[in-house]
Order: structure tokens, then C-alpha cells, then sequence
């Protein structure tokens, strides 16, 4: 039977109170046809990373949307989990009309702007609170939540 070493050393200054830096950079969709799914990211401008085939049963495609810091990965034999069973990922923008509009003229179907405040928020405008929603072929759900001004707290301080 092994121990696990404890020690009380303090922790590097790259761990630090908040821990180690951490980035989500890539978020796994997935797709039921990976053409369909292809053409369709590729429709929304967004910028292609890779196509990697390493065989007939193993392709990743990579997207990453305009000046986004996480991409998406479909593909085939990366995931066990079913089409479309991707949910409720938000894409932050600064101007909600304008994005649901280019959206719209690269052909996704893209749900009206809706606002939903919360009892009790009476912060000025709609930041955090207009959201629109659209679906990938397969029915992976994205939404789209306009953000200009950073609630306090929302931001990492070094």
C-alpha cells in the first residue's frame, strides 16, 4: 500500500492564491456528418485550424471563431456523445444586432434578441442581459450574450 507524500511547502508563484493559470482552448462537438458540420462552421466566416484525417475511423476539424481564445474540435472518434448533445455554449459579443445579423447573412438561423434582467439587477443597458440563441445542423446549442461593460468581479486580477 503506497503513501502520498503531503508537503507544507508554499506553493510556486505561478500557482499562487487563485492556482495554477489554467485557458479553455478547445471544446469537443459532437456531430453526426463531419462535412455537413465543416460547411456550416466554415458558412459563419469562422477561421479553420486543421483538418486532420489519421484514418477511416479518426478526423478532427478545428474552428475557431473571430477573435476567440477557445476553438471547437469535431470530427470522428473523439467523442462518445451523441449528436447535438452539445448544449448551452455562449459566444460574447459587443454588439448583439450586429452579430445575429452577420450570423443571418451566412445563413444561420438565428432567434430573435431577447432580454431577461433578473429581479433585482438595475445596472444601466443590456450587458449580460440580451441573449440569442442559434443551433449547429446536428443541433449543437450556441447562444449569443452581449457583454460590454464587466460586472465587478468578472475580471482575473494578477
Amino acid at each position: 500500500m503506497g503513501s502520498t507524500d503531503v508537503s507544507s511547502e508554499s506553493t510556486t508563484e505561478a500557482e499562487g492564491a487563485l492556482g495554477v493559470d489554467m485557458n479553455l482552448e478547445v471544446v469537443t462537438l459532437p456531430v453526426a456528418d463531419v462535412d455537413r458540420a465543416k460547411a456550416f462552421y466554415e458558412g459563419l466566416g469562422w477561421r479553420m485550424d486543421i483538418d486532420l484525417v489519421v484514418s477511416d475511423d479518426v478526423r478532427t476539424v478545428q474552428f475557431t471563431p473571430p477573435h476567440s481564445g477557445c476553438s471547437i474540435q469535431l470530427g470522428k472518434g473523439g467523442t462518445t456523445a451523441e449528436p447535438g448533445s452539445a448544449q448551452g455554449m455562449i459566444l460574447v459579443v459587443d454588439d448583439i444586432d450586429a452579430a445575429r445579423d452577420d450570423l443571418i447573412s451566412r445563413g444561420a438561423e438565428v432567434s430573435e434578441v431577447q432580454e431577461a434582467r433578473p429581479p433585482g439587477f438595475d445596472s444601466p443597458g443590456r450587458s449580460y442581459f440580451a441573449r440569442a440563441s442559434f443551433s449547429d445542423p446536428d443541433g449543437n446549442a450556441w447562444q449569443l450574450q452581449e457583454i460590454t461593460t464587466r460586472l465587478p468581479g468578472r475580471e482575473w486580477e494578477d
